[in-house]
């Protein structure tokens, strides 16, 4: 049974981790490049960089769930 729980729990978190991979690559899609600008330095923040934030967001939100609502 408990691997069933973990199997489930697994599941999950893939789902969420795809959703915020999924809502990453919209925003970038749709604002397009984005770069960070400081007094002295101007840096582009790439696609990559955004899709492995929104994975983090992803996780972080099932992590959250897992916290609010235990199975």
């Amino acid at each position: 049974m408990f691997n069933k729980d973990k199997e489930n729990g697994l599941k999950q978190a893939a789902i969420f981790t795809a959703g915020g991979v999924v809502t990453a690559t919209g925003v970038i899609v749709k604002l397009g490049g984005m770069d960070l600008a400081t007094a002295e330095t101007t840096a582009l923040i790439g696609a990559a960089t955004i899709v492995a934030a929104g994975a983090v967001v992803g996780l972080s939100a099932y992590g959250f769930k897992s916290i609010l609502v235990k199975t």
